[in-house]
Formats: C-alpha cells, sequence, structure tokens
C-alpha cells in the first residue's frame, strides 16, 4: 500500500526538452499508474513541437503567462491563468507563449504519462 507523502515545490530539477520547453516532473510515480503531473514553462515567442500522445489523455492547467493552443479539431484559442485545456489521447497539439513572460502550466496525464506514448507530429523530432 502506498505511503502519503508531499512533494515540496522546486523539489524536482527542471529538463529542457526536445518539445522546446522546461519540464519538471511533479508526481509520476510508480504508485500511482492513474495519473502523472508535471510543470512545464515555455519562454516568450516559442512553440513547442506540435505533438499527440497515444492512449493518454492530457490536461493542462494555466497558472501563469498567456498563450495560443492549438488543438486538433478546435479553432486556434488564446488562453491565460485559470484556463484549462483537454486533450483527448490521439489529438495533435502545441502550445506557443505570446506574452512577454514565461508562460507556465501543469500538464495532468490519465493514464500517467510514458516516453512511450509521446510522438512528434513534426519532422526529425523524437
Amino acid at each position: 500500500m502506498p505511503e502519503p507523502r508531499i512533494v515540496k515545490a522546486g523539489s524536482r530539477k527542471a529538463e529542457y526538452t526536445a518539445e522546446r520547453c522546461l519540464i519538471s516532473e511533479i508526481w509520476g510515480s510508480t504508485d500511482d499508474e492513474a495519473v502523472s503531473i508535471a510543470r512545464a514553462v515555455v519562454k516568450p515567442e516559442v512553440a513547442t513541437v506540435t505533438h499527440h500522445l497515444s492512449s493518454v489523455n492530457e490536461i493542462y492547467l494555466i497558472t501563469n503567462g498567456k498563450g495560443k493552443i492549438t488543438v486538433e479539431g478546435l479553432k486556434e484559442t488564446e488562453v491565460g491563468k485559470g484556463d484549462l485545456v483537454f486533450i483527448p489521447a490521439g489529438t495533435s497539439q502545441k502550445i506557443t507563449n505570446i506574452g512577454k513572460t514565461n508562460l507556465v502550466f501543469f500538464c495532468i496525464c490519465t493514464p500517467k504519462f510514458t516516453a512511450e506514448c509521446y510522438h512528434s507530429d513534426e519532422d526529425n523530432i523524437a
């Protein structure tokens, strides 16, 4: 049985990824295969790689900044602090920082994100 725990802010190292953003995994424990949570930071004037996740739904919860979200099947939309974007498994997506500060959001994946579920929709990106 899993033990209760607290994950302190800043306790996880952020890594710059091929997706063109900083990712810090907050929750991806083997104790819970149902969900993973990561914090993403996109610098001003940067767009993430267009991609989709197979067999994994993704939710973006914007906590800072201003972006433009492009999701297959939806009109391109401006998003900001407090907005939530639901992206069903297999749906192509990207987000662009259109503000002057970092765009920060949580990526909540159900079931848990794995590297095998990530697929770039752009050439030459893993």
